[in-house]
């Protein structure tokens, strides 16, 4: 706001030691105006983002970045992103959706985990003998 012409900080720094009370009501005219406008795009703001659509989104968002986030941190000491692997996670579940193999999908998912917790778990030494 300082390179507006009226609304320096300190009062006649524009040429003149001093001030006339017209240029200083237009300033403070300006100010007033800028203040209104202000209030006005807050209140915009406000009502626009307590909207139930935008709430949502922004719920959906939050949730989307911290599941990223999340799994960038189990990614990261193999050197792999989320961003990296992405494209090819893209492919790869158009590819299962186009053919309708989704539930297949989500078994052969859910034994590759099942096989990978048994693997951490014997890796550890933690598994119980039966």
């Amino acid at each position: 706001m300082d390179n507006i012409i009226g609304l320096e900080k300190s009062p006649g720094t524009g040429g003149d030691k001093t001030e006339s009370v017209a240029e200083r009501k237009a300033r403070l005219l300006r100010q007033g105006d800028f203040y209104r406008v202000g209030i006005a795009h807050a209140k915009a703001r406000i009502k626009h983002d307590a909207r139930p659509d935008v709430l949502f989104h922004s719920a959906l968002d939050h949730a989307t970045f911290a599941v990223r986030s999340r799994i960038d941190s189990v990614l990261h000491p193999t050197g792999i992103s989320v961003a990296s692997i992405m494209p090819y996670a893209a492919t790869i579940i158009g590819f299962i959706t186009r053919r309708r193999l989704i539930k297949p999908a989500l078994g052969v998912a859910a034994v590759l985990g099942g096989v990978a917790w048994y693997l951490q778990q014997r890796r550890t030494g933690q598994t119980q003998q039966l």
